[in-house]
């Protein structure tokens, strides 16, 4: 696998660092941001917990959350998504209620809505570590911050501790890195299969867009202020796959559709609608908005199987080449270096249909090539979901990692594996870590193509 993620250069991002270090106050100086204020807390979260909330000089949202038997200990969280609409409070709220387990297990923990909605990585990094400024000014100084990234936020927290670090602001910003979910291998790597999923539907359905449609380049997923509502691309996909429908419900001519696209995209069935939203609207705003509206995203030189003609699939799919601008644009902004100088500890479902297993395999590369290999473990569990694995999962990957991080003790998966049940009795069942396990490279899931 020939691993050439693009990045910026140390010395742009050390500036860039230094620049957003100036703007949000260093950990010594005085507090420069406005302080936070008492909120209520979700009930998700232990009723002894106390909740601060405020927005940032950038114009993120942001929820803090504070135990009452705090072990001294910061989780500082960047989730997922990235949600194309404008930031409000309660994207903060939904993440805390789905990771009130951290303060359950006794961290401080703090969440930035991200200043915009949108494919943008390293401004999302930044806010993640306005944040961080915040809470040290405001709140408390945490013996330990974790930096945890859940999904397109595990991109966005590897950013983050590439761009933030002991070199770039002075003192080490963040002790760990835990990566839950990870969509991994950046922009340039991880959507491919979206523009596979696009050109296939298109070969199938014909109606995305229309033929009485103005046509444009399925790579660009709409054209620059062109709007399309969510029940208009799901009408879309009922006409031509009954997705809306049972499988036993659909015709004939629609489960063959279906099954072809899981055959040859390597999805399952229920994942095709989620992933034909990211390859329309997320194309539509990395396009038009981060790459000049020029496309990062290419199919040429791929060639698909799984179909009942592959040859006539081949002949039949339209064909497009990345941009080789856009393509250093965006890798830029989201493709992991492999440069994080503390430990990353990350974690997947085997079977996740959104944030594909290979794509650790792919990022266990990257580490490697950026000289970080050795500060990486990575595990595997049997059960789960892509937005949330289980309760006791998450415990026991951030003990695992305070111990690599107090005491040197790099943990293994077996280790991990076998302290997670220690974890059930406070925290409930669901520790199904497979150890053993290892994924297979990405261009075994995701077809290889040429590229600029």
């Amino acid at each position: 696998m020939n691993l050439q993620p693009h990045h910026l250069g140390r010395l742009a991002a050390a500036a860039a660092s230094a620049l957003l270090l100036g703007a949000c106050g260093g950990d010594d100086d005085g507090p420069r941001e406005a302080a936070p204020q008492a909120a209520t807390c979700p009930s998700a979260v232990p009723a002894t917990a106390r909740c601060l909330q405020g927005q940032d000089s950038a114009g993120a949202y942001y929820l803090i959350a504070m135990p009452q038997d705090w072990n001294g200990n910061l989780v500082l969280h960047a989730h997922g998504g990235p949600s194309l609409d404008a930031p409000t409070m309660e994207r903060a709220t939904e993440d805390l209620t789905r990771w009130a387990i951290m303060v359950k297990a006794g961290y401080a923990w703090a969440g930035s809505t991200f200043r915009q909605g949108g494919v943008e990585v390293r401004a999302a990094a930044e806010d993640t570590e306005r944040l961080r400024h915040i809470f040290r000014d405001h709140v408390a100084k945490p013996r330990r911050t974790i930096l945890h990234g859940q999904s397109w936020g595990a991109g966005v927290a590897a950013k983050a501790a590439e761009m933030f670090t002991a070199e770039t602001v002075g003192t080490q910003p963040y002790d760990a890195v835990l990566l839950t979910s990870g969509v991994l291998a950046g922009g340039t790597r991880s959507y491919d299969f979206r523009t596979d999923l696009r050109v296939v539907y298109q070969y199938l359905c014909n109606n995305h867009p229309r033929p009485s449609e103005t046509q444009y380049p399925l790579n660009i997923g709409l054209p620059a202020g062109v709007t399309m509502a969510q029940s208009d691309l799901n009408a879309r996909t009922a006409e031509c796959l009954g997705l809306n429908l049972p499988a036993a419900q659909r015709t004939p001519e629609q489960q063959a559709k279906v099954e072809t696209i899981a055959r040859v995209i390597r999805i399952p069935a229920s994942a095709i609608q989620a992933h034909l939203n990211w390859g329309t609207f997320h194309f539509q705003d990395v396009v038009s908005k981060r790459t000049g509206g020029a496309s990062p995203f290419g199919n040429t030189g791929a060639v698909y199987s799984g179909s009942a003609d592959d040859a006539a699939l081949n002949a039949g799919v339209l064909r497009y080449r990345a941009d080789a601008q856009a393509v250093q644009r965006f890798g830029a902004d989201t493709d992991p270096t492999g440069r994080i100088p503390v430990p990353v500890l990350s974690t997947k479902w085997i079977s996740d249909p959104t944030a594909f297993v290979e794509l650790d395999a792919y990022f266990k590369g990257v580490m490697e090539q950026g000289g970080s290999g050795a500060r990486l473990v990575q595990t595997f569990t049997r059960e789960g979901t892509h937005s949330y694995i289980s309760d006791p999962t998450y415990p026991a990957l951030l003990a695992a990692l305070l111990r690599w991080v107090d005491e040197g003790a790099k943990p293994t998966p077996q280790q991990i594996a076998q302290q997670c049940p220690g974890f059930e009795a406070q925290f409930g069942a669901g520790c199904t870590f497979e150890p053993g396990y290892q994924p297979a490279a990405l261009d075994t899931r995701v077809v290889p193509r040429e590229r600029p």
